[in-house]
This record gives C-alpha cells, sequence and structure tokens, in this order.
C-alpha cells in the first residue's frame, strides 16, 4: 500500500512518513499538482501556514514560512 503524505493535525507531521508536512513526497506531489497554476500553490500553502501556525506556537514565523511557503518558489 502506497503512504499518503497528508498532514496530522496538531504536530502537522505527515501521516504517510512523520516527516514534517510537508515532506518531501508532498512537496513533489503539489508541484505537479500546481504545476500550471504556480501562484495558487503558493497561496494555498500560505493557508496552511496559517493553519499550521495555530497549533505550533514553538516555531518561529520564518521558520513555518520557509517549511510551507519558501520552497514553492516562484522561477
Amino acid at each position: 500500500m502506497t503512504a499518503i503524505h497528508i498532514p496530522l493535525q496538531p504536530t502537522w507531521n505527515c501521516c504517510g512518513c512523520g516527516e514534517p508536512w510537508p515532506c518531501e513526497s508532498a512537496r513533489r506531489r503539489l508541484l505537479a499538482a500546481y504545476a500550471d497554476a504556480p501562484v495558487s500553490l503558493r497561496v494555498v500553502m500560505g493557508l496552511r501556514l496559517v493553519d499550521a501556525a495555530e497549533n505550533l506556537h514553538d516555531v518561529s514565523g520564518e521558520a513555518l514560512y520557509e517549511r510551507f511557503v519558501g520552497w514553492a518558489r516562484l522561477n
């Protein structure tokens, strides 16, 4: 069975691999899904950042940005 790489709240770790979400597998899947809409990917991930910030009080805003949005840079 293939692992499903989705976030488990309130930890925001990946259900499939246990790594901080979005894990590498989730990032690859998201980049493929939004290949024609990179701005939309950043908007969606920005919304996930806001959701995660409600649970991850001990993580800095800069770290949350890099984790959720920074990797999805526009080319």
